[in-house]
Parts: C-alpha cells; structure tokens; sequence
C-alpha cells in the first residue's frame, strides 16, 4: 500500500511567490520564490521616538491592579508592507535577537477578502492570491512566536473554512486551540435581501503543546449559582452531576449505592458511571452511615447501565450498602443532615432523594468560552464610537475592533510584559490595548495616510494619558452605601429590577399606596455607577519605516538590477540585513560583522587599494566579506590568496546568485485584479 501523504490545500500558483506592485495597495504580482524582488531583505530606518509618563494616582479615583503595571517603552510601530516587515523582523540579525521566538500573542485581522472597498483598504484578493499572502506572513509569524505562544486570526465566513486548513498546514491541526465566534452586530441589520451576519471569527493556533490560558477572572454573575445551604466549611457550591459518561469502559465505576433513608439502590444513569473513584464515594456515605462493600449479584442492572451484554460486563464489582438496618442508618443520617457541613458527594432533599455532588467556586478563575458575545467584549458599533471619540468629526475605518475583544484574547493569550504582534496594524486597536495592558509590541501598517493620521495620534493619546476611552476605564455597578443584595443576585441584576419597577410605578392602574411600596422596594436595591481607571498612561513606541528596495529583476533580460536607492547608508544596512551581519556603526573600518567575519561595502570599484586597506585593519583570526558594485574579477584571486577564508562578493550578482527561472511572458508579470467596481462600496 502506498505511503499517504498530509492532508493539505492546493490552489493555482502555490509554488509561486507574492511580490507587492505599489506601496500602500493591495496589489500582487506572481513571481518565482529565487525572485530578489521577493528574497531581499529591507532594513528599518528609525524615524522618531514617542514617550509618555505615568499619570500619579487621583484619591478620589478607584484603581484596578492593571492600572499599578510599569508601561512598556520598548514598542515598535512600522510603516511598511506586513510581508516585507515581518521578513525583516526574521532577517536582520538585530531584529531576529529580539523577535524570533521571543513574541507571545499574535494577532491579525487581515484583509477579508470580500470583494469591498473600504475607505483605507482595496479588500478584493482572488483566493489564490489570498492564500499565498497568507501562507508567506504565517511561515514568518510562527517564527516569530514563541514555544508556549499562540496566534489569533480574525475573518469572516469568505475565507475562515480555508484559513483553517492552510493554519493546520502551517501550525499543524494538533495545535488548533479554537475558533471563537465575536457577536459583531448589536442588532439584526435589515440592509440585506438575505441573512443578517451577527458574527465574525478568531480562529486561534499555539505555537506547540507549550500553550497555555490565562482564566477569566471570575465575576458577580459567574458565581451566582453558587450558594451555602449547609454551611459547608470549604466555601460556596453548587450541585453538580455526580455521573459522568463512559460507562462501558469504566465498568468498575457502576454499582448500586443504597439510601439511608430509604433504602433505595441508587445507580447512575444508563451509560454512566459513577465521577469518582468508589473509596472516595464510599467515604462520604460512611458520614451518613455506617456503609460495607457487597456484592449484589446485580450483573444484569449493571450490564444495562454499561450498555453491553451480561456476559460482557465486569465481575465482582460490589455495590455500597448498608451495613446497619435502614431504622438504625436512618437515624446517623437525620444526624449527619441536621448538623450540616455534608460531604461532597451527599443525599439530596433532606436524604430522601437521588445522589448530588458539590462543585466549589474554581480557583483561578473562570475557563474562556468560545462564545464572545457583544455585551461582554463589545460591538463594530460601539468601536467606531471609540475612534470618533478620538478623531472627532471623523469616521476613518468601517468595521474597526473595539478595545474589549482585544483586551480578552490578549488577557488570555499572555502575561504583562510579554510581546504581542499584529502586522496589519488599521485602526491601531492591537497596540493601544496592549500598552495599556502592560505588554510590548509591535505592529505595522502599509498606508501612509492611516499610519500618519490614525495610528500615530491614537497611540500617542495612550502614552499620554489622553485616551479616556475603550479599556481605560471599566463601567460597572455597585450597591448603594448601606444596600446588602440577596446571595446569588449582584448589582446588574439589581438594576434592571429597578429598571423594571420604575416602569412599573408609571403605569395608569399603580394606585398610589402601590407606588410608595415600590419606591420603598428599589431603595433596598439601590445601586450606584462604579468607575475604576486601569490605565494612567505611560512608555513610548519608535517609529520606523522600511528602507527602500535596492533590489530589482528585469524578467526580460533575465538579470538582478540596483535602483536608485542603492546607495550609501542604505546600501550598506541593505548589504548587512541581506548578507546576515550585525551592524558596526562603531567600527571605522567595517560596516558589520557576525562572529569572527567583517563585512566591507564599497559603493564603486574593489581594486588591490582597497583590499590592502581592509586587510590591513583586520582583526586577527577573523575573516572578511567584501562586497562591492564593481569588482575586478583578479581582486576574487588576489584575496583568496591571503588564506583566511576573505572572499569578495559582487553587489548585485553575489547578494542573489540564483536568478529566477524565467516563466511565460504571459505569467511574468502578472497583475491581479481584485476590485470589482460593481460591487465596491458595499459594508461588511
């Protein structure tokens, strides 16, 4: 039988790479994988540093813990294509110390790929092209994060399905956490002739088995179902399953255990079986009674139970019974009932009913659900409400983020000063969030314009302290001064009784004896808004942008050219990124160097001359790489002839040796077309 190979996803061109036509567009063309166009490597250049300081606490203020956090300064803002940014982050050896393998979080709303244009994006890639733009930026990303982190990846019904299969390609599907579904709409939306699309998706991938979530802490709300009947010394509970499935194959775990009030032979349900092991269940119905262990002869219940035949089901298993006579059992549990304190797995109504089993409030809070639903992590609406409040009298994204989804996945996806990633940077929501989180990161964006106008303003208000909005602060409620709520009620659901109450006192048929009750009723509930502050400002970010392409290909001659860019300082930093060397701004003999090799660009000629003075100023035992835009070819001899492994290097031929294999001239350069104007225009 022939060997099987991994399920994986085809699409046209998938050998083929993705270069960028314009800056600040979405626009592609298909090139092979050697093109330099596609292979170079582009240093950043550092543009401005932003810094802000720690508002001191205001007394009159409450303060939530996040708001003691040190603000991050080591953050990083790009101007840049995301597949051109992210190759840098992973090739420049500066870049690489600090990023690869060292990110916690990424998280990526990328281009949906539903045919739109939006105010700042061409949204209108084929699938194919899609597919490969995706699959690049995922290669580079799972370098970028580290063992135990995860990535976060937002889109809609277009391309999720697909998604799924290429991240089970890239991350492998062992390492699929789950595909969260955010309630986006806070109302259905009646524009449509079809269905109205609630909801987007966050599809979500560790980097290995290393993953692991931060809970949720645990709310009024969460712990509502919680209560203390008996006075159970361990803290609050609820009654839980005493069973659980499996009972075919945990056949030691089903048996009878008798009631010591009524003598019944309580089993668990069919196809289950008991949810602890029997000594543990054994002693907690020794505090109601005195209990043995007996063989029932009850092979056929218990096969029943099981799900399989008679002669099938395991042996010897003992039921626990009574070892007193029900009038003397009787008696020790009315005891064991009165006095309180039961044990975990006890007898419901006062003894005379079925098996229940206590369940204690969590510790470390509560497990992330998959459902994010609108009142918890907010709505599209209520973030354009966020960005207006920023940009008054503007409306510069469609479909933004609001700051709640990113303050959950970041809370569970890292811990403060962890790194968090998002290469398509739009509104800036990622990067606000996580500062005021206590997290570094970094992010980029291709168009100017947004980049200018939005996301350096906006994250500039956050160092500031000038950003009132989003997660800054936490609206909540809280009983009145001298108000005690009822156990299992918090002051959410007080309010709205007294929402309720209020319309209640208004309507014609009230008398007023019937209003004054009322008014007397919600002074009981009363409740009063509670602000608490979780950011107070602080850090600062580096702006930067990507050098220019000293790179190109002419597919018609089939050779690697220089632009116009390549020269002086961006050649040398060019050269450096793409050759792999460290920069030496230090050294006034070498422009890098890597271990015990110096790195030597000369924008002109190599001649014997400039060998000399390179050798010359060598350190011993080290080797150098000299690279040049014109070399001499006896210089490559000349060289090699000093014996310590110094070689010269030709700019450009040497830098990209292998020149793409040249395809059809149909294929060379195509362009893909991804706007339809007929469809342009249409919201999300």
């Amino acid at each position: 039988m022939a060997k099987c190979s991994k399920l994986e996803l085809t699409w046209y061109n998938k050998d083929k790479a993705l270069i960028p036509l314009a800056e600040g567009k979405y626009g592609y063309a298909w090139v092979e994988s050697t093109d330099p166009r596609y292979c170079q490597t582009r240093p950043l250049i550092i543009d401005e540093y932003f810094a802000g300081e720690q508002a001191e606490k205001d007394p009159k203020a409450t303060y939530s813990e996040r708001a003691n956090l040190t603000p991050q300064d080591g953050n990083l803002l790009i101007l840049g294509e995301s597949g051109d940014v992210l190759e840098t982050l992973t090739r420049v050896p500066e870049l690489v110390d600090k990023y690869v393998g060292q990110v916690k979080c990424i998280y990526i709303d990328p281009p949906f790929n539903t045919a739109q244009t939006f105010a700042n994006y061409e949204d209108n890639l084929e699938h194919s092209v899609w597919l490969t733009m995706m699959r690049d930026r995922l290669l580079n990303m799972r370098s970028l994060l580290s063992d135990d982190g995860s990535i976060w990846v937002h889109l809609d019904d277009v391309e999720n399905h697909r998604m799924r299969l290429l991240m089970d390609e890239v991350f492998g599907a062992e390492n699929f956490i789950a595909d969260f579904i955010w309630q986006k709409a806070d109302g259905t939306r009646n524009n449509t002739n079809s269905v109205s699309v609630d909801q987007d998706y966050v599809c979500a991938y560790s980097k290995s088995s290393g993953f692991r979530i931060n809970r949720l802490p645990r709310t009024a709300a969460d712990n509502a179902r919680f209560s203390n009947p008996d006075g159970d010394i361990r803290g609050l509970w609820w009654d839980d399953n005493p069973t659980a499935p499996g009972a075919s194959t945990h056949q030691g775990m089903v048996y009878a255990i008798q009631n010591p009030i009524t003598g019944e032979l309580v089993y668990p349900g069919y196809g289950r079986c008991w949810a602890a092991e029997q000594s543990t269940i054994f002693e907690c119905m020794s505090q109601y009674a005195r209990y043995e262990l007996r063989d029932l002869n009850d092979a056929e219940e218990r096969a029943s139970r099981c799900g399989v035949g008679v002669d099938k089901v395991r042996e010897g298993v003992c039921g626990i019974v009574l070892a007193d006579s029900l009038e003397i059992s009787s008696i020790e549990a009315q005891k064991t009932i009165k006095r309180g304190n039961l044990p975990q797995f006890f007898w419901r109504k006062q003894g005379v009913g079925g098996i229940g089993k206590k369940s204690y409030i969590p510790d470390g809070g509560t497990v992330p659900a998959t459902l994010l639903s609108n009142e918890d992590v907010g709505h599209n609406r209520g973030a354009k409400s966020e960005l207006k409040a920023l940009f008054p009298g503007v409306t510069p994204f469609t479909t933004p983020k609001p700051e709640r989804l990113l303050e959950r996945i970041i809370h569970i996806a890292t811990n403060p000063g962890d790194i968090v990633l998002d290469c398509f940077g739009g509104s800036g929501t990622t990067a606000a969030v996580a500062q005021k989180m206590g997290r570094r990161w970094v992010t980029c964006e291709l168009v100017e314009d947004t980049f200018n106008r939005f996301i350096v303003p906006r994250l500039s208000k956050v160092i500031a302290n000038d950003d009132p909005g989003g997660v800054t602060f936490t609206q909540d409620r809280e009983p009145k001064d001298g108000v005690t709520l009822p156990e299992k009620h918090d002051a959410t659901a007080a309010e709205d009784s007294a929402k309720l109450l209020r319309a209640l006192a208004k309507m014609d048929h009230i008398t007023s004896e019937q209003q004054a009750h009322i008014k007397e009723t919600m002074k009981l509930i009363a409740t009063k808004k509670s602000t608490v502050r979780n950011w107070r400002g602080g850090g600062g970010f580096t702006t930067a942008h990507l050098a220019p392409e000293c790179f190109s290909y002419d597919p018609e001659l089939g050779l690697t050219t220089l632009t116009d860019a390549a020269h002086g300082d961006i050649l040398v930093r060019t050269i450096a990124a793409n050759l792999g060397f460290y920069l030496s701004p230090e050294d006034s003999y070498f422009d890098g160097h890597y271990n015990r090799k110096r790195l030597a660009v000369v924008d002109g000629l190599v001649d014997k001359a400039k060998v000399d003075e390179v050798m010359s100023h060598l350190p011993e035992g080290c080797s150098a790489d000299i690279a040049a835009t014109m070399v001499d070819e006896d210089m490559r001899d000349y060289v090699s002839s000093f014996e310590n492994g110094s070689r010269v290097i030709h700019i450009p031929f040497g830098v990209f040796p292998h020149a793409p294999v040249s395809p059809d001239a149909d294929e060379s350069v195509e362009l893909i077309d991804r706007i339809d104007p007929d469809r342009a225009g249409e919201d999300e």
